[in-house]
């Protein structure tokens, strides 16, 4: 596999990761005890930092991105073995 497909699996993990980290460790404002201010959502954050919530995505990411090289590499999963309607794949077919 070319390092440019790597590195283009890489990012769509990370875009994924993104909405995986997301809504872990956010406090609202009532949470926190802060003020309101006026048009503010009860539901949006009280704080949002970037910094850490990008080194969150980036950790969860390259787990992810690892875990794909790795079956690519030694194909722990293939796409044969959700061919459900192959009877000769089935677990279940006899022997």
């Amino acid at each position: 596999m070319r390092w440019t497909s790597l590195l283009a699996i890489y990012f769509l993990c990370w875009a994924f990761s993104v909405f995986l980290v997301l809504p872990f460790g956010v406090r609202t404002t009532h949470e926190a005890g802060g003020e309101y201010v006026p048009g503010q959502a009860e539901s949006a954050p009280h704080e949002f930092r970037f910094g850490r919530t990008a080194l969150r995505v980036t950790i969860v990411a390259t787990i992810l991105w690892l875990l794909f090289v790795l079956n690519y590499q030694f194909g722990w999963i293939t796409p044969q073995m959700f061919d459900f309607f192959d009877p000769s794949n089935s677990a279940f077919a006899p022997s």
